[in-house]
């Protein structure tokens, strides 16, 4: 007797895609897309999108670094502390759909944030990015003109890039009441003051995120028509939740909201392709042998896993890592969100 199902692909089963493998040997898990080295790549989200963007420059991509260090600093470590070179401009952690649209409109003009700078002991920092100064500016001023020369190279990146890698993070985040402006970072916690009539937490929804993310190919299309959209979602669990639930639960709604947004876009828009690293980080059968100790952060040995399927198929040909002569674990990963810690302090 037929049925839909007897001419499906081994990979459609799970006893032979996965119970009956290491899970090491695991294959087909995307269909890799077209990308060549003579491709520009931008990238941008939060600290898992970091992992993709060292890798492809590791291994010859043209990845598009648009605010380079200037050479006052004595370790590419230290220029990293600074938020240089850790994605291609130097916004920090994106880990919000909202962020992301509300830079891509600031970029060409079309918003400005009402509230800029934070101050914190006497030193002004950029709101929407305070991170990428540890010391701060003298000035709200200086801050301003900053953030302007900030502006005009994210609109050169979007204008130019060819694959835009975006890694979504959190569903959870606080914005100003007054325009609806959302800050990567809590006020209070870097820089600024937290005051409940001036600041309010916003958990976004499947349909919010799905709007921001379509409002943002939308754009984006319309400035540069043959740009393309890689979407991840980061295996990270939340460093702390603002709801009232367990930290454990508030991580898996978020997450799951996350990748069910990005597999509709995926499938909605030939334009957008998702790659699964957060499931064969997060999945169960891979027993938690990703995380480290803290049950939170992703060992070396999950990133180098996530990459080799990444890096797989004609990707694999493309972008050769024999060649290379340095290694992932020379980069240190800079993730604002585990500033939260703090807070247990």
């Amino acid at each position: 007797m037929s049925n839909p199902y007897k001419s499906l692909h081994k990979k459609a089963f799970w006893r032979p895609a996965v119970a009956e493998r290491h899970y090491a040997d695991l294959e087909d898990l995307w269909q890799p897309l077209e990308l060549k080295k003579a491709h520009k790549v931008a990238t941008a989200g939060s600290c898992f999108a970091q992992h993709i963007g060292n890798n492809l420059a590791l291994r010859g991509a043209n990845f598009l670094d648009m605010e380079p260090a200037p050479p006052l600093f004595e370790s590419e470590t230290e220029a990293r502390r600074w938020g240089f070179g850790v994605f291609s401009c130097r916004y920090g952690n994106i880990y919000t759909t909202r962020q992301l649209i509300q830079l891509f409109d600031e970029a060409f003009g079309n918003r400005t944030p009402t509230e800029r700078v934070w101050e914190k002991q006497g030193r002004f920092f950029d709101a929407l990015r305070p991170s990428v100064d540890p010391v701060g500016q003298d000035s709200a001023e200086t801050v301003i003109a900053l953030r302007e020369r900030h502006l005009f190279k994210v609109r050169e990146m979007f204008e130019s890039l060819d694959l835009f890698v975006f890694t979504l993070g959190l569903t959870e985040g606080w914005e100003s009441v007054e325009d609806g402006t959302m800050f990567p970072m809590a006020p209070g916690t870097l820089a600024g003051s937290y005051e409940p009539n001036r600041y309010r937490f916003h958990n976004l929804r499947h349909s919010e995120i799905l709007a921001d993310l379509k409002g943002v190919l939308e754009r984006l299309k319309k400035v540069n028509p043959g740009a393309r959209i890689l979407l991840t979602v980061s295996p990270v669990p939340l460093t702390a939740t603002a709801t009232e639930h367990h930290v454990l639960s508030a991580a898996v709604y978020s997450k799951s909201v996350l990748r069910g947004v990005a597999g509709e876009m995926a499938e909605d828009f030939e334009d957008v392709t998702y790659f699964p690293s957060y499931e064969i980080i997060s999945s169960h059968p891979s027993g938690g042998m990703f995380f480290n100790p803290d049950q939170r952060t992703v060992n070396q040995f999950g990133v180098d896993y996530v990459m080799k399927h990444f890096f797989s198929g004609t990707l694999a040909e493309e972008f050769n890592f024999e060649h290379t002569l340095r290694r992932e674990t020379d980069f240190n990963l800079i993730c604002d969100e585990e500033k939260l810690e703090n807070a247990l302090k």
